[in-house]
């Protein structure tokens, strides 16, 4: 077999290994106008501390992917244990409005919701993208951060939340059968 040979592999294959993988979640958020948009994500990765950036992977067909490409900007929110309700919420396929509606947060220098609570927040600049099948890749220089506080992370495994046990620990969704 050669890097040549058309893959074989089924998507419904690779999402079964990558569930297996476990990732920590946030949400993605971007501002234009009087438009925000945002996100759950679990793609996202710290590409360099010099400078300091990271590359987000949106769906092309997502609503916060225009907004992001008009804006040129973006920001992360690290959700925390207790914060799946937010990654929920911002999950769903539903008007940026009712996503947003009721939720605890404040503007970053970008004019992006930054969520409170969280682990922390990033604000990218985007300074390129990168169009790869289904999904855009926003690679963004940091230029602004907040530290929340140092608590146990929201992490996704197996298709499912990892829930908090009483020793600090997490718990690990069991395997799919």
């Amino acid at each position: 077999m050669t890097a040549d040979t058309p893959t074989t592999v089924s998507a419904t294959d690779l999402r079964s290994l990558m569930s297996r993988w476990a990732t920590g979640v946030a949400v993605v958020t971007a501002h234009e106008g009087s438009t925000d948009a945002g996100m759950t994500v679990n793609a996202l990765i710290s590409v360099s501390l010099n400078p300091p950036s990271l590359l987000i992977s949106l769906t092309r067909d997502a609503d916060t992917t225009p907004v992001v490409e008009r804006s040129g900007t973006f920001a992360v929110s690290f959700l925390a244990a207790d914060q799946r309700a937010l990654s929920e919420r911002f999950a769903r396929a539903v008007p940026s409005e009712e996503k947003f509606s009721g939720v605890p947060l404040h503007r970053g220098r970008t004019g992006a919701a930054l969520l409170d609570a969280c682990l922390g927040t990033v604000e990218c600049r985007v300074v390129s993208t990168t169009l790869a099948f289904d999904h855009a890749l926003f690679l963004g220089e940091v230029i602004g951060l907040e530290l929340g506080p140092d608590r146990t992370p929201l992490i996704f495994h197996h298709s499912g939340y990892a829930e908090p046990d009483p020793n600090g620990g997490l718990r690990l969704p069991p395997p799919r059968r």
